[in-house]
């Protein structure tokens, strides 16, 4: 295991509207978007359990980037992140975050198809266990990820956060 000791995370409260995520990111890059209106524990507990021994800094500025694009995918002015990552996963969970990011804006795929598109046919669950340790919610979008019938599964944000985005992408007026 990789210890990133002395690393600090500059964090912020992201908030839009009815919208308040918690948004963190290191010199290299986003590395974390956290749930809907969940509590800064929930940040916390991640950095701790991916970067142990790191120091959480609370710093607006050095998440401007971060919230600016966030912004303009909430108005519907951006369909594809551009901001730099440092998320770390194992080389499959690197594979699958890889293959949300192409799913395009106002589309789904199932688990199958993501398990095809980094050619590992077989492995539909371990594709599902690595998208739900997804650390940038929306930025690396596996909310557009749904059953193979089309049906909505489990969202680490919850499936009413998962609704809300896929229905921003449809532009239905639902969307707070």
């Amino acid at each position: 295991m990789i210890v990133w000791n002395k690393t600090h995370i500059y964090w912020s409260l992201f908030k839009f509207k009815d919208w308040n995520l918690y948004l963190a990111a290191t010199e290299k890059g986003l590395c974390y978007v956290g749930s809907q209106n969940k509590s800064f524990q929930e940040l916390s507990v991640w950095a701790e359990k991916r970067f142990p021994g790191s120091t959480l800094v609370e710093d607006t500025k050095k998440l401007e980037a971060y919230s600016a694009q966030l912004i303009e995918y909430f108005e519907g002015k951006r369909k594809k992140f551009s901001v730099p990552f440092d998320y770390h996963g194992t080389e499959f969970q690197v594979a699958v975050w890889n293959a949300l990011c192409e799913i395009p804006f106002g589309e789904t795929k199932s688990y199958s198809d993501i398990a095809n598109d980094i050619n590992k046919p077989a492995a539909v669950r371990a594709v599902g266990a690595a998208i739900g340790a997804n650390p940038v919610l929306i930025t690396v979008p596996c909310h557009r990820v749904v059953g193979k019938n089309g049906s909505l599964t489990g969202y680490r944000g919850g499936l009413e956060m998962k609704t809300q985005l896929l229905d921003l992408e449809r532009h239905l007026p639902s969307f707070k």
